[in-house]
């Protein structure tokens, strides 16, 4: 593929305040950045003292948010932090909007890919002549469900959406999270990117494209590869070549998202009922001083460790530990979960190999909008495009 009429272009990534986020945008700034991409990542000191792989092509750019009583320097990331300073983070990120339009002014990207949740981001770009490209980290489904809670008329109604609550945690001087992706949606550029992949998400990119106005284009999952370290043989590993393929469940709910006591005792006892082998991600706040000794059943810690079913909770809400032991092992071992095992067989041969292909799509298509968007914002002007 021919990378020369991309060698100038100059990108400026910035995602939200959250691990999760950063380590997606980061993951897609190593494969631009592999196709004569120069990247610009965007974050607090506090969240860029947490990567520790530096990349050659990537650099990175400190925007410091102001020091709010309940918010000093250390907790400018979601990493660690107590949920109820969770709108002061909001409130003080909004506060940087004009540090962030220094930084758009001094850089002069030929680029914004920003997250949604600063939506002044897109604006202060706009108002530099610099196109700016959304990119949504948790798949598709999630925003057609945002974006039907302020368009419903028209939409034809998914499976799944009324397991999400009505109201997040975002909310900031009365401007919502659907506020934001609205807001995002106005200011941005015809083109998003989305963190997902087609053979999982088709019907809701699909919806999703038309409840927003915007081409998709997807990235695929991004995983983070391995080091060579990380690669080598470890206890886990060794342990897992002992098993037969198919047969381990792993049991991870993200980098910042919790159980209570309650549903990980439920969770747990489940996990022994069903009597299947597993790897439990199990991580608490940052605080919170308990081992897993502590936190789980006695006895689990000395036993290790269409794609998915769903455990049903109970009227309540809660987890059952019967339930839960019954989907485990509908999942991996019984004959009632063959068609899933079969549909994630099918799944990883028909994405395997397409990474290149995905990135390349993703390469073009921001090469012609920076074409694009360059020429229908500059032909408007007195003159011809900044040096840059």
């Amino acid at each position: 593929m021919d990378t020369s009429s991309k060698s100038n272009i100059r990108v400026l990534m910035f995602p939200w305040l959250a691990y999760s986020h950063i380590h997606a945008f980061l993951e897609l700034a190593k494969k631009l950045s592999k196709r004569n991409f120069y990247i610009y990542l965007c974050s607090t000191p506090a969240n860029l003292a947490c990567i520790k792989e530096k990349e050659p092509s990537v650099e990175f750019v400190e925007l410091h948010l102001p020091s709010l009583p309940e918010l000093p320097p250390h907790y400018h990331t979601t990493k660690g932090l107590p949920r109820h300073l969770l709108s002061n983070l909001m409130k003080a990120l909004d506060m940087s909007s004009c540090s962030f339009s220094r930084i758009l002014t001094a850089l002069k990207p030929d680029l914004l890919i920003s997250d949604f949740l600063q939506p002044w981001a897109p604006a202060k770009a706009l108002s530099l002549k610099i196109p700016t490209v959304l990119f949504m980290v948790s798949a598709a489904m999630p925003y057609c469900f945002l974006l039907d809670l302020v368009k419903i008329s028209g939409s034809t109604a998914l499976p799944l959406r009324s397991n999400y609550p009505r109201e997040y945690d975002y909310e900031n001087d009365n401007l919502t999270l659907q506020d934001r992706l609205l807001q995002c949606l106005e200011g941005s550029s015809s083109l998003m990117l989305i963190r997902s992949l087609k053979e999982l998400e088709g019907k809701y990119v699909d919806e999703l494209s038309a409840l927003a106005m915007k081409k998709i284009v997807l990235v695929g999952p991004l995983v983070q590869e391995l080091s060579e370290e990380e690669n080598e043989k470890t206890e886990i590993i060794e342990w897992l070549n002992k098993k037969d393929p198919s047969s381990v469940l792993f049991v991870s709910f993200g980098s910042e998202c919790y159980l209570s006591r309650e549903d990980r005792e439920e969770l747990a006892h489940g996990l022994l009922l069903s009597n299947v082998s597993f790897i439990w991600i199990l991580r608490f706040p940052q605080g919170e001083k308990i081992s897993a000794e502590e936190a789980l059943p006695e006895g689990l810690v000395e036993m290790e460790v269409g794609v998915a079913l769903e455990i049903k909770r109970e009227q309540n809400g809660k987890l059952g530990r019967e339930e839960v032991a019954k989907v485990v092992r509908e999942v991996v071992v019984e004959e009632t979960g063959e068609q899933v095992r079969r549909k994630v067989r099918e799944l990883r041969e028909s994405i395997r190999g397409k990474e290149d292909e995905d990135m390349d799509e993703v390469v073009n298509e921001l090469v012609k909008l920076c074409g694009r968007e360059a020429n229908h914002l500059f032909s408007q002007s007195s003159g011809p495009p900044p040096p840059k």
